[in-house]
């Protein structure tokens, strides 16, 4: 698996992002979806990422950034053909080495409650995210929930803090 940086005029890119805001809508109560379109997707404050195999898309995801020390994971989404290859694991795992590499001493995510979201928050929480309090204007409701993942910060320099 490759994992790029851009690529959000690939047609194949556009149309996975299209499926992605799609299901959310399907499975999101109405004014509850909060995935981020491709023009938000394109403010200097996101990190777009796509993993590839050969020619294929294998899925996509966001970095954004909220503050100096603080980022959000966004637009996380497995193509349906290859979905349980480890795929969102290896972008999550590309996108907290970002994280770190950026010294953000956070990352958070937001996402919703049910079947369809059980599968993601599983992956989150094998990662170490943990249940917590709304963040970066979010309201809380009794569909969504917030995950944390606090980091160490990394230097320039290599070196560790935190």
């Amino acid at each position: 698996m490759i994992i790029t940086t851009g690529r959000l005029d690939d047609p194949e890119v556009v149309g996975l992002l299209r499926l992605h805001l799609a299901a959310m809508h399907v499975h999101s109560p109405p004014g509850t979806v909060h995935a981020l379109d491709l023009a938000a997707l394109k403010h200097p404050d996101v990190s777009f990422f796509t993993a590839w195999e050969g020619g294929d898309l294998l899925g996509c995801g966001a970095l954004r950034r909220l503050a100096v020390d603080h980022g959000e994971i966004k637009s996380m989404r497995t193509a349906p053909q290859h979905v349980r290859k480890g795929v969102a694991a290896g972008l999550l795992r590309h996108m907290i080495k970002v994280a770190r590499q950026r010294a953000y001493l956070r990352l958070s995510l937001e996402t919703g409650s049910g079947d369809a979201f059980q599968g993601a928050v599983a992956l989150y929480e094998k990662f170490g995210f943990v249940r917590g309090e709304a963040f970066g204007g979010y309201v809380a409701s009794g569909f969504n929930q917030f995950f944390h993942l606090p980091l160490q910060a990394v230097g320039a320099d290599g070196t560790v803090s935190g």
